[in-house]
């Protein structure tokens, strides 16, 4: 004959109880375990035979044996209420286990500076989740980090009250020319300097995200003669490669791709203009263990590309300086 249980007919005390008396090998011990009376377990046990209609333990001597329905059921009970257990205990985190899909946004920049180092750490530390990469310009479509689609967005903080942020790290901005352009020829004069054309990167357009090179030459009071605007930094450099046009990008893209594309710098005509990049996310997810534990490997992910790329990411360092002379 063959029982079908219904699991609403259970009590989540009474897998407990048949979980204890498996692990503990006793009704006793089960029972002390529980700070229950034996005759509570018994009790238990007696309801259980009838649900799953299989005696479930049998005595042998002093002690009892599981039935093979019972062995079958031991791996099963003990995995399930261990990840209940996890899953309501404040704080816990298990990187190890943990299936959960992220998603990270990031501007086309990150994804070739930084989402390397992301994704090789997340592999190691987070081996059974997922993780989803969307542009800057997903935000709004995806709800933005107020939404259920975004974990953690890499890039300006919004300077938003329900938005935490963490600094990750400062860059210089450089102005970058194809290396055959015609101001490189000798110094440039405040007089070519201001005949120069320019490509504006505005990402993710209407998204309410800072310009801050068009803050940054606003404040100087310099006009910039816009010819094209972009909504990427790589469609920037691939611009400025081919024409006579400039464009003020972070570093980072320089130290990337400036010797492949055969770009060389200008003098930048703002004061020394810094890029800030935040780690954001919103209240939703701030005390959620598993989410803090992405943006930790988040966090050290940036710090190794930091490390391996050298500090002309975040000064302007020595690397930048040779590639300025190439």
């Amino acid at each position: 004959m063959v029982v079908t249980v219904n699991p609403s007919a259970f009590d989540l005390n009474l897998l407990l109880v048949l979980n204890a008396v498996l692990a503990e090998g006793s009704v006793a011990k089960a029972a002390s375990r529980l700070h229950v009376t034996s005759s509570a377990v018994s009790n238990a046990l007696a309801r259980l035979r009838v649900l799953f209609g299989d005696p479930l333990l049998t005595r042998k001597g002093r002690g009892i044996v599981p039935t093979p329905r019972a062995l079958e059921l031991a791996p099963v009970l003990a995995r399930t209420l261990r990840d209940l257990h996890d899953a309501v205990r404040t704080g816990t985190f298990n990187p190890g286990i943990t299936t959960r899909r992220f998603t990270i946004a990031l501007s086309d920049l990150g994804q070739v500076v930084l989402l390397p180092y992301i994704a090789a750490l997340f592999a190691r530390e987070m081996p059974q989740a997922r993780l989803r990469v969307v542009g800057v310009d997903s935000l709004a479509p995806l709800g933005g980090l107020a939404g259920s689609e975004i974990d953690v967005v890499i890039g300006p903080e919004p300077g938003s009250e329900e938005i935490h942020s963490a600094a990750l790290f400062e860059q210089a901005a450089v102005l970058i020319c194809r290396q055959e352009h015609p101001a490189l020829a000798s110094r440039p004069t405040p007089k070519v300097m201001s005949t120069l054309r320019h490509v504006a990167v505005e990402m993710a357009a209407g998204q309410g995200l800072p310009n801050l090179a068009g803050l940054a030459y606003q404040r100087a009071g310099i006009a910039r003669d816009v010819v094209i605007t972009v909504p990427t930094f790589s469609a920037a450099a691939a611009v400025v490669a081919a024409t006579d046009f400039v464009a003020t990008v972070p570093m980072s893209l320089y130290v990337a791709m400036g010797h492949a594309m055969r770009l060389g710098t200008l003098p930048l005509p703002v004061p020394e203009m810094r890029i800030a990049t935040n780690m954001c996310w919103h209240e939703r997810t701030h005390a959620d263990a598993t989410a803090a534990g992405f943006r930790d490997i988040v966090r050290r992910a940036v710090t190794d590309a930091r490390a391996s790329v050298g500090t002309s990411i975040t000064r302007g360092g020595q690397l930048g300086k040779r590639l300025r002379r190439r």
